[in-house]
């Protein structure tokens, strides 16, 4: 069933022609004037407009000329009883995809509607997959790292994120900011039956409220001041696929409740709009906040809440993985080694070590832009600890300087792990990796060493302690 639009100020034709469309079974509108038809079309697009040629006041030509001005995609059929040449090549001219010469049976304008609408199936998929292509390119260009690691908390992350992959449920996807949320959700996406379909982002803390509103619902025309076109909504370009919504903690309140109408009946108009649009998308969404903590304070409506946290996904920060770093490294040498510098290879043991002192409150995110700057300045084949950024290898991180102030508010049993893997970093680092001086510095026994070594990610699991 398609919208149509009938103008024309001749009662019979107009409800002829209405009567004709709507037993073909399409939703047909009338207008009884050029300006009333123009004005119908601007407050809710349809896929058809048919317009009789001469109309007092704003005739056929001047319809089209203002529809296409409106909407360069819309797709308009001429009714004229002056089947000249002239006339056809002037109503072509200003946009109407065919005409038709009265009279004509029903059948002549159920195969000229027809062809009108496959013509504008055409160009709204045309529409669609531009916008989704150029909303792919401005993401890409925000995503950073790569979901990589083999620790247990990575294990387990993964076990989950494959069985909710496998369903339609709504995930909310919690961690610190740089723990890669958006490569959890785009495997959500990527191994779920809405593979095929579209991926899109949308970035909430980076738009202003307004913007925001217009990015995932769309707007029309003249629906604000600057909305000189109509602009489809990430909703919209998400249609069959996936839509990941960034920091959802930060949508303000008035975009939460339109949101939240979204989510319960999966339709939604766009901003100035009165067309009710049906959408299916499967919506991922992810934030570095506490919302439970949010909704308490009133920030964060607690219906939303609930809608968007179905499947709960928590993401491990760095800190809490540390066997994962020399993977992690490693990953982005090769990674990054290709265009920023070709002849670096790898790491020494120095320079891994060197990354295991630091707290990573940026996780990996900071720890891919660490090796990418490190790349940049490398001199020879692997990267050495005096090739990385100097707050990595100076300053806090020298055995013989005081350790780091803690990062954030933090649990107190989180600091003094991160404190004690700093200290036998150092030891280690300073015996020169032999485990008994290390024990012997730390004064500590030698498999209580080896026990911490293996938990910190230093030693592969299960490594015999020395004899003697």
């Amino acid at each position: 069933m398609a919208r149509i639009l009938v103008i024309d100020d001749h009662d019979t034709l107009r409800e002829g022609m209405t009567v004709t469309l709507t037993r073909a079974g399409h939703a047909v509108s009338a207008a009884r004037s050029g300006a009333e038809g123009l004005a119908a079309y601007k407050k809710s697009p349809f896929e058809l407009v048919v317009t009789d040629l001469k109309m007092d006041g704003m005739d056929g030509i001047a319809v089209t000329r203002a529809l296409k001005q409106a909407d360069a995609n819309a797709v308009v059929l001429v009714v004229t009883a002056f089947g000249t040449i002239e006339t056809a090549v002037q109503a072509m001219q200003e946009g109407a995809s065919d005409f038709i010469t009265k009279p004509f049976a029903p059948d002549v304008l159920r195969a000229k509607v027809d062809k009108g609408l496959e013509l504008s199936a055409t160009r709204r998929q045309v529409e669609k997959l531009t916008a989704r292509t150029a909303a792919h390119d401005a993401d890409a260009a925000l995503t950073h790292g790569s979901l990589v690691g083999d620790s247990e908390p990575v294990r387990k992350l993964l076990a989950q994120a494959r069985k909710a992959a496998a369903t339609d449920a709504t995930v909310l996807v919690r961690g610190e900011s740089g723990t890669g949320k958006e490569l959890v959700a785009r495997m959500l996406h990527q191994e779920s039956p809405r593979k095929d379909g579209p991926f899109v982002v949308v970035h909430c803390a980076a738009l202003a409220e307004t913007l925001l509103e217009s990015e995932l619902f769309g707007h029309e025309r003249g629906a604000f001041t600057g909305a000189v076109k109509r602009k489809l909504g990430r909703f919209e370009l998400a249609d069959g696929g996936t839509l990941f919504l960034d920091e959802v903690g930060e949508i303000p309140a008035s975009v939460q409740t339109k949101l939240l109408r979204v989510l319960q009946e999966r339709e939604l108009q766009r901003v100035g709009g009165e067309e009710t649009l049906k959408v299916d998308v499967r919506v991922v969404s992810a934030t570095h906040r506490d919302l439970q903590a949010e909704v308490k304070a009133g920030r964060f409506r607690e219906d939303l809440y609930y809608r968007l946290h179905i499947v709960p996904l928590q993401l491990p920060p760095l800190r809490e993985r540390p066997e994962d770093l020399p993977l992690l490294a490693r990953h982005f040498v090769a990674k990054h080694g290709p265009r920023v510098n070709r002849r670096v290879t790898g790491m020494d043991d120095g320079a891994l070590r060197a990354l295991t002192r630091h707290a990573w409150p940026g996780n990996v995110r900071e720890l891919e832009n660490c090796i990418e700057q490190a790349l940049v300045f490398a001199e020879g084949d692997v990267l050495t600890e005096a090739d990385l950024p100097s707050h990595l290898t100076g300053g806090a991180a020298r055995l013989d300087a005081g350790l780091p102030v803690p990062h954030g508010d933090r649990p107190l049993p989180d600091i003094l792990e991160d404190l004690e893997r700093q200290l036998i970093a150092r030891a280690y680092d300073k015996a020169g990796g032999v485990k008994t001086e290390t024990a012997r510095l730390l004064g500590i026994k030698t498999s209580a060493l080896y026990y911490k070594l293996e938990k910190y990610g230093f030693l592969p699991k299960g490594e015999r302690p020395e004899e003697g």
